[in-house]
């Protein structure tokens, strides 16, 4: 009689066919968690970029900073938010700053060498919501992907 201390092949060929079968129901949702983590991701960066443009814009409206002749008193470009301004209300002229650093879009498809500002759509303040364009100021922020997300919105519509 021989003694039977090992597995065979047939064993270890329905194993790897349930792992398979596992593997490939897990891979969906491995998916739908990474989707998940992007969006969340844009909106924590839009949530960040617009509070910075929306304190950018108070303190052009309380005096921090010298009135621009047929300035909105949004500012010029993104960067603005990053290199600051200076403080026009203080006597040392100190600089404002509203933002550390601009946040990429996770939703961006173009190459990680693309500056992050670059990564936005941006709105003038003279511009319709329905149909954003860049102009003199930047108004808002929104995402340049068509794709839409697991709430059925279009991400830039967010």
């Amino acid at each position: 009689m021989k003694s039977g201390s090992g597995f065979t092949l047939i064993e270890m060929l329905v194993v790897v066919a349930i792992l398979a079968v596992l593997a490939s129901a897990a891979f969906p949702l491995v998916q739908l968690n990474a989707q998940r983590d992007r969006e969340h991701e844009l909106r924590l960066a839009l949530r960040q970029i617009r509070t910075a443009i929306d304190e950018y814009k108070k303190a052009y409206d309380e005096g921090h900073m010298l009135k621009r002749t047929g300035a909105t008193g949004y500012p010029r470009n993104l960067d603005e938010l990053v290199k600051g301004v200076e403080d026009a209300s203080t006597p040392n002229k100190k600089m404002l700053y509203f933002l550390r650093r601009i946040p990429r879009d996770p939703m961006f498809s173009g190459g990680p060498d693309t500056p992050a500002a670059e990564t936005w759509g941006l709105r003038s303040y003279d511009s319709p919501p329905d149909e954003p364009r860049p102009g003199d100021d930047v108004y808002d922020v929104y995402a340049l992907s068509a794709k839409t997300g697991l709430n059925g919105i279009p991400y830039r519509e967010w």
